[in-house]
């Protein structure tokens, strides 16, 4: 009996019957109470149920009862990782370590959650440690530098450039090394060597995944036009409430996001979402993927309330805490402003705008997972992106006025205070002097702004790009007569 209760169990989480799954594993765990398997199968279950407190109590319970297996412990510093678990995550960590199947890999993923976590010091000491051993070790120099600032005395500046030297390296590892070696030697005023590094790096990237502008000309369209007709309709009927208010915050990488979505988070009402992608994520299921999204206005409202719902329901399962308002961080969501407005009546909509020319240099000189942002290994594509970005904002802007919330990023780093306050109440909120030191929370930080956000505003950010003004002709060439403002 027990084998065909798992069988079934296992069918019904193929087909997505997890209601039935749940309770097939809950069976077979009352009649097995020391086997892993089926409270990890549970902690599954709850994850995609919404389930936090469910899920983060089977995962433990999982891993107590099988606490060297690595697969299980793999899973587990992830999935707590994901869920803000921080003292579940590093000690899944220090498990798969001392298990010894893969430690240099367990070790700087253990270095590199410490990084997100504001604990620099300690990371700092493992990754120093793993690249003495291991200084061929690309990936090493990437993640550790991009929280990292040096000077020309540090030893990992010649470790690197001799590694960057042979000619028998890979593409491969060179790819990371050259956005490590670039952001090194412009931190030691070599400027035009590190734009050589960015540009080879990048080209090596775009070898392996490459970009169709058109492509992503047909998506933005495409999406933005199922939107179309939900404009002017009353919000949805049935809407959730008692979930978490959202704040998406929105902008280009590299535009200052982060810092906003920061500023925002230290207030005592909000919580910091990062870039959740629940949202993209769920309307390409739901609706359809890109060009190929339905019309909006045609879909049963019991559909729409199903999307607002069961993004409600995902975010409170990935932000810790009750906070009545949380920010949604994700880039994307400003192809979906249609859709939230409509589905998520008290979400506010905050868009960040940047000098395009410094967006374009900090994408270009920074590491982003192969094929997640293709354009970004191209200077005119780059250019191309960011208009076809602002187009989409400016359309929500005449079509829904006053939903989107704009902010520029060079008016908030030289004046901070009324610029936050603005952005305060832009976001429906009192203010909250706290607002202003944002660079004092310990919480997690997801993106490549881990140590920036960590610091108070600082203006050098702002006209970087003067420094790359010949490199950078490609992007401004392919700009063309568009304003930059």
């Amino acid at each position: 009996m027990t084998t065909r209760l798992l069988q079934d169990a296992k069918s019904h989480m193929a087909h997505g019957r997890l209601a039935q799954a749940r309770a097939a594993f809950t069976q077979l765990a009352l009649a097995a109470p020391k086997q892993a398997e089926f409270p990890y199968e549970l902690s599954r279950i709850a994850f995609e149920e919404g389930d936090r407190e469910a899920c983060l109590g089977q995962l433990r319970k999982a891993v107590a009862l099988a606490p060297t297996h690595p697969q299980l412990t793999r899973h587990a510093a992830d999935r707590f990782r994901h869920l803000g678990a921080s003292d579940d995550a590093l000690a899944a960590y220090d498990r798969l370590i001392a298990g010894g199947t893969d430690p240099l890999g367990s070790e700087a993923d253990k270095a590199h959650y410490l990084q997100l976590l504001g604990r620099f010091d300690e990371s700092e000491k493992i990754f120093r440690r793993l690249l003495r051993k291991h200084p061929a070790e690309a990936q090493l120099y990437r993640i550790f530098l991009a929280a990292k600032k040096i000077d020309a005395t540090d030893p990992l500046l010649p470790a690197m450039e001799k590694l960057w030297a042979r000619k028998d390296l890979p593409d491969a590892p060179r790819i990371p090394l050259g956005y490590a070696l670039g952001k090194a030697l412009e931190e030691t005023g070599k400027p035009e060597r590190a734009f050589a590094c960015f540009a080879r790096a990048n080209a090596l990237q775009r070898k392996g995944a490459p970009f169709d502008a058109e492509a992503q000309e047909r998506e933005f369209a495409g999406v933005r036009a199922a939107q179309e007709g939900l404009i002017g309709l009353p919000p949805l009927e049935g809407a959730p409430t008692g979930g978490p208010c959202p704040i998406f915050v929105t902008g280009m990488p590299r535009s200052g996001t982060t810092l906003v979505e920061r500023i925002l988070a230290a207030h005592g009402e909000v919580a910091a979402g990062g870039e959740l992608g629940i949202a993209l994520r769920l309307a390409y299921g739901q609706f359809g993927v890109g060009e190929a999204m339905r019309p909006l206005d045609r879909e049963p409202p019991e559909r729409l309330r199903a999307f607002a719902e069961r993004y409600t329901r995902l975010v409170r399962r990935d932000i810790p805490g009750q906070t009545p308002v949380i920010t949604d961080k994700s880039i994307l969501s400003h192809l979906l402003v249609g859709l939230l407005h409509h589905t998520l009546p008290g979400a506010r909509i905050i868009v960040v705008q940047r000098d395009p020319r410094d967006i374009a240099v900090s994408i270009f000189r920074n590491f982003f997972a192969t094929g997640t942002h293709r354009y970004a290994n191209d200077l005119a594509d780059i250019a191309g992106t960011i208009q076809r970005f602002r187009r989409n904002v400016a359309f929500w802007k005449e079509r829904l006025p006053g939903v989107v919330h704009e902010i520029r990023y060079e008016e908030l780093v030289a004046d901070p205070e009324p610029q936050s306050r603005a952005l305060v109440a832009a976001a429906g909120l009192d203010w909250q002097d706290a607002c202003l030191d944002f660079y004092k929370s310990r919480d997690a930080v997801k993106t490549l702004s881990v140590s920036q956000v960590r610091q108070p505003i600082y203006r050098s950010s702002a006209r970087a790009w003067t420094r790359y003004e010949r490199e950078l002709q490609p992007f401004i060439e392919a700009w063309g007569d568009e304003p930059w403002d």
